[in-house]
């Protein structure tokens, strides 16, 4: 379980890595929507080749299907909760609405963040060690999270102090969240384990289509297909070196 909260630590830690360059760094929207789609496309790819595929070779499409659905139904019925209450666009470089909610924009970022830390857990009971796809995922995809999201906070006039409380809290839950991914799941049948590996491949893919694409091609236009490509290229020869 200590491994998995470490690897889970490694992921989350680069939420503060991209909120200190959205914060301090003089990084333009347009490089935080190309970094965003080269990450959406690491993520696809852990996706495809960490999550779905395995889950389907232990356990066949029942509990890929339900798995799926699930994780998206979830996801988005979370994230359209959270839109009503100020937590839209929370990715956003150029900041979420001024009357945005403190608490929605927190809830944005775990219900983000906490599938993809779970999955690292579970990417450990194979026996064979962490997918190393998948951490590298979570880890490129959460650094221009942490960039946009904390160059759209410090837009609205947060201090740089309270981001970084943000994010630590956030890393802190997504540690917990990948232990926890790992300790409840270890020993379990491996129809119940496929199940939690296609549940929180659904919740990802909800979140890249909702809100991380498109607001990295808000605001890098085109070459956001190019470079989801290059990041989907890179994270399959991860996978299979």
């Amino acid at each position: 379980m200590l491994e998995a909260a470490w690897w889970g630590f490694v992921g989350g830690a680069a939420l503060l890595l991209g909120a200190a360059a959205g914060i301090w760094a003089p990084v333009s929207h347009r490089l935080i929507g190309l970094v965003m789609g080269f990450g959406a496309g690491v993520l696809f790819s852990a996706v495809a080749f960490e999550l779905t595929r395995e889950a389907y070779a232990s356990a066949g499409a029942t509990p890929v299907v339900l798995g799926l659905l699930a994780g998206s139904l979830v996801f988005f019925a979370g994230d359209w909760w959270l839109d009503a209450r100020g937590g839209h666009r929370r990715k956003s470089p150029t900041g979420p609405q001024p009357d945005a909610a403190a608490m929605a924009l927190v809830l944005g970022a775990l219900l983000d963040g906490i599938p993809e830390s779970a999955a690292i857990g579970v990417s450990l009971l194979g026996g064979a060690g962490v997918g190393l796809a998948m951490v590298a995922a979570v880890f490129l995809s959460n650094v221009p999270e942490g960039m946009s999201a904390s160059a759209g906070l410090k837009a609205t006039g947060r201090k740089p102090g309270w981001i970084l409380l943000l994010w630590t809290g956030v890393t802190l839950v997504s540690t917990l969240a990948a232990a926890l991914g790992y300790g409840l799941l270890g020993g379990s049948d491996e129809t119940v384990v496929a199940a939690v590996q296609a549940f929180a491949a659904g919740a990802i893919l909800t979140m890249l289509a909702d809100t991380m694409l498109p607001e990295a091609v808000h605001h890098a236009g085109r070459l956001v297909g190019i470079v989801t490509a290059l990041g989907f290229m890179m994270a399959f020869l991860l996978s299979h070196a």
